[in-house]
C-alpha cells in the first residue's frame, strides 16, 4: 500500500501568491548550498577527507581537516561582496542597511581567516562564481592541498 505524502503539493509559480520578502529570505540556506556540495564532491574525488562546518574552529569553516590543518570557506559572491563579480550586485532598496551588513560580513571574514592562520591553518576561500567552472575549481583545490597522485591528505 502506497503512503500519501504529508507535504502538500507546491503549485507552479504562476498559480501561487507572490512570496513575501521574509519568505524569500527564509529560503536562503547557510549550510549545504549547491556550491558547497560541489566543492565537497571535488575534494572527495581527490581522495580527501574532512569535516563539514567545524564549529570548534574560528568562523566555522565550511570544510576543514584538522589533522592536516587546512580549511575552506565557500563564499556566496553577493553575501561576501566578491569584488568585480557580476553575482555580487549592489542592493537597490534599503541601501544603508545592506552596505553596513555586507561590510560587517567582510570584516568578520578577515578576522576569522586571520584567527585560523594564527592557529597554523592554511585557508582557501572558494567563491560561488569559481565553482561554476569545474576544471578551474579542480585545479584550485589540487594546488591548495598540494595533491600528488597516490598521496592522500
Amino acid at each position: 500500500m502506497a503512503k500519501s505524502s504529508p507535504v502538500a503539493k507546491i503549485l507552479p509559480r504562476r498559480m501561487r501568491e507572490p512570496l513575501t520578502r521574509s519568505q524569500m529570505m527564509g529560503r536562503i540556506r547557510s549550510k549545504n548550498t549547491k556550491p558547497e556540495v560541489l566543492v565537497r564532491s571535488a575534494l572527495h574525488g581527490l581522495g580527501l577527507r574532512f569535516r563539514n562546518h567545524a564549529d570548534d574552529l574560528p568562523g566555522k569553516p565550511d570544510i576543514a581537516n584538522k589533522t592536516h590543518k587546512w580549511a575552506i570557506f565557500v563564499h556566496g559572491c553577493f553575501w561576501h561582496s566578491h569584488a568585480g563579480c557580476r553575482l555580487a550586485s549592489s542592493p537597490k532598496s534599503n541601501v544603508g542597511y545592506w552596505i553596513e551588513k555586507l561590510a560587517r560580513n567582510q570584516a568578520r571574514d578577515t578576522e576569522k581567516i586571520a584567527a585560523l592562520e594564527s592557529q597554523g591553518y592554511r585557508v582557501l576561500v572558494v567563491w560561488e562564481c569559481e565553482v561554476r567552472d569545474g576544471d578551474q575549481l579542480q585545479r584550485a583545490l589540487e594546488a591548495f592541498v598540494a595533491f600528488k597522485v597516490g598521496q592522500r591528505s
